[in-house]
């Protein structure tokens, strides 16, 4: 495990630690959304454990999905043949919509888990990205 760890370049490293932190708070702000929502309206807005539960399994599934994406750039930035890169990047993008949305699968039919508390961290990423960039924070 050690060798695979020192083989993923300061870049992946940085931007994933960077998506945890962002995740992390998307799914924090997204619990005490949930609470405020079930304090008003108890009987529509569920909150307890399955929304903890679907909170973190969406937040590990969209890290985790972020991580695969940099050690796939990673790959095809060292890849010397193009026609092999764009293969490559196209079968990652495809294993990585797949991963999601067997756990999308996985929030909806497993009792534990809240689906839309499982679902919504996934999108969380790509919303931080953004926020980031009209912040003009990404170096």
């Amino acid at each position: 495990m050690s060798g695979f760890i020192g083989e993923i370049q300061p870049a992946v490293k940085k931007e994933t630690q960077r998506m945890v932190v962002i995740t992390a708070v998307g799914v924090t702000l997204m619990w005490i959304i949930f609470a405020v929502l079930h304090f008003f309206v108890p009987d529509r807005v569920p909150f307890g454990y399955t929304v903890i539960l679907g909170g973190i399994g969406g937040g590990l599934v969209a890290v985790l999905n972020f991580f695969w994406m940099g050690l796939t750039v990673q790959k095809v930035a060292a890849a010397t043949d193009e026609g092999s890169a764009r293969t490559k990047m196209r079968a990652s993008y495809t294993q990585r919509m797949l991963f999601q949305m067997l756990w999308v699968v996985a929030a909806i039919i497993i009792p534990c888990f809240q689906f839309a508390a499982g679902i919504v961290p996934l999108f969380i990423p790509s919303i931080g990205i953004k926020f980031l960039g009209m912040a003009n924070r990404i170096p």
